[in-house]
């Protein structure tokens, strides 16, 4: 092997994984997107409509995350500490598997309503989704940090907005007389699988925190 290849070969392949996430961070926005569309809609049949297109975007995810795991395996030096690049991509591939598993069981149960507070959960998620997606694109210049750490806040924001969001909605669930309690088990089930979205989106940023300790 020539000693340019060789070198080429040991050069951290940045650009590569650079590429890579900024694909699955803008595939996670449009799927937060669609979500907020079913989450608006008060049409079983426009979220069977949209669901299958969240599916679609979900088996891009795990196309783009398969990807990767190739990228990690194949390259010798890599940007950030292996198992960082792991944790960023199992949370994405998460964040994206409780959107796609929250839609399809709307359209399991036979949900057609829009409560405030599946609203409310879908602005959240949208609003986090395009700051997982900018600070993602700012990790590769460290220069970046005192933005990234703002970014990082914001997002802290967000899932506490999320957790009292949830607090109120299952409050509100058990609180309404008269309520069926088969239909308070199917909300409950929804609002928690997108509660655990958030939380994994606020894990997401951690990581991102400990690469920008790491790298400083």
């Amino acid at each position: 092997m020539k000693a340019d290849a060789v070198l080429k070969w040991l050069m951290p392949k940045e650009e590569r994984f650079h590429e890579l996430f900024s694909q699955d961070t803008r595939n996670l926005v449009a799927a937060a997107d669609l979500f907020a569309q079913i989450a608006r809609s008060a049409s079983l049949q426009d979220r069977e409509a949209l669901g299958e297109k969240i599916k679609g975007i979900e088996r891009e995810g795990d196309r783009i995350t398969r990807a990767i795991f190739d990228a990690l395996n194949s390259t010798f030096i890599t940007p950030f500490d292996r198992e960082d690049i792991r944790a960023l991509t199992t949370d994405l591939d998460d964040i994206l598997d409780y959107l796609e598993g929250t839609a399809h069981a709307l359209i399991l149960f036979d949900l057609g309503d829009s409560p405030e507070g599946l609203r409310g959960f879908a602005g959240i998620l949208e609003t986090m989704a395009k700051e997982i997606d900018r600070i993602t694109g700012l990790i590769w210049d460290l220069s970046n940090t005192r933005e990234i750490q703002e970014g990082i806040v914001k997002m802290s924001d967000l899932e506490n907005d999320a957790d009292r969001l949830y607090n109120q909605v299952i409050a509100d669930l058990f609180r309404t007389k008269g309520r069926d309690p088969i239909e308070i088990m199917k909300w409950k089930e929804i609002y928690e699988g997108l509660e655990n979205a958030c939380d994994q989106c606020k894990n997401y940023t951690h990581v991102i925190g400990n690469i920008v300790v790491k790298n400083s």
